[in-house]
């Protein structure tokens, strides 16, 4: 049967409800595209032309808009360290999350259930309930010599070990799922030919829940670079050259009050969500096999 005859089927069987989703999309799309095309369109007009017609062309595009954002604004600065945190949070974070979700899910042992939800608890716990023992909690961590000078406040080293916390509850959730999917026939094949269980994991079991983790990284990745209340809490206004993308976004906007340099400022939003654009079109098939993988098996 071909594409087309499916989708007609399909049609006739849902009914109304077909028409229904589809204008629930269509709305859905607008609500999405028209916000963004208006941020990449306003961060290469003047700021007479972004106040004067909305959605006009401009007469030339300023693309020195993004170069003044870049330099002036120390956007380039920031953008480097939002792509240093995120890079070392979401290795830790898969890292930890994976082997966790691994041994919680296929081996049997006392207290297995209780740490298991004590980690998916975490998922029900707001982060802005979080901020004021975790800025306690990070600074104490600062006064432990040695160690401290790197992990403490208003460093990097502090505010990735907040997102690997932050990021491990989602992270162990839905990878013990799909664990628990994946066949046991290989792993035990393994074993008998005299595998370790770390070697199992690692030549094996992984590559296995390699959709799994694909979908979880991508989803790390996004929450972990959009995140704006930690980074304004851990990281001060002294520690301004380790600001992170989001508040120098912020700094733009609020420093100068009415007289901001707006083209500035949508230019530097452009930039941040331009990353992300691009790794989700590039990973789209693989985050879409990666749900549809756990949820058919």
């Amino acid at each position: 049967m071909s594409r087309a005859a499916v989708r007609r089927e399909r049609r006739v069987r849902l009914g109304p409800l077909s028409y229904l989703s589809h204008a629930a999309l269509a709305v859905w799309t607008i609500l999405v595209v028209v916000p963004l095309a208006w941020t990449f369109l306003a961060s290469v007009k003047s700021e007479d032309e972004i106040f004067g017609g909305a959605w006009t062309l401009p007469a030339v595009p300023r693309f020195d808009n993004w170069a003044r954002a870049w330099e002036q604004a120390h956007v380039g600065q920031y953008f480097l360290n939002s792509v240093v945190v995120v890079a070392f949070s979401t290795f830790g974070t898969m890292l930890l999350g994976s082997m966790a979700a691994y041994v919680l899910s296929r081996y049997r042992f006392r207290g297995n259930r209780p740490i298991y939800l004590l980690f998916v608890s975490g998922l029900a716990f707001p982060v802005y309930l979080a901020l004021t023992p975790l800025f306690f909690v990070v600074r104490n961590i600062g006064n432990i010599p040695i160690i401290g000078p790197f992990i403490g406040l208003n460093t990097h080293g502090g505010l990735i070990l907040v997102y690997i916390a932050y990021s491990l509850p989602f992270t162990v959730f839905f990878l013990a799922a799909f664990f628990r999917t994946l066949p046991t026939a290989v792993a035990e094949a393994a074993f008998v030919d005299g595998a370790s269980h770390t070697r199992v994991f690692f030549q094996i079991m992984l590559p296995m829940a390699r959709p799994g983790i694909v979908s979880v990284t991508i989803f790390n990745v996004l929450g972990q670079w959009n995140q704006y209340q930690l980074p304004l809490v851990l990281l001060s206004g002294e520690a301004r050259d380790k600001w992170v993308l989001t508040q120098g976004i912020a700094s733009i906007s609020t420093s100068a009050g009415y007289d901001a340099d707006w083209s500035a400022l949508f230019a530097a939003l452009s930039m941040a969500i331009l990353p992300m654009l691009i790794i989700y079109t590039v990973f789209q098939r693989q985050i879409q096999a990666g749900l549809t993988a756990g949820a058919l098996k």
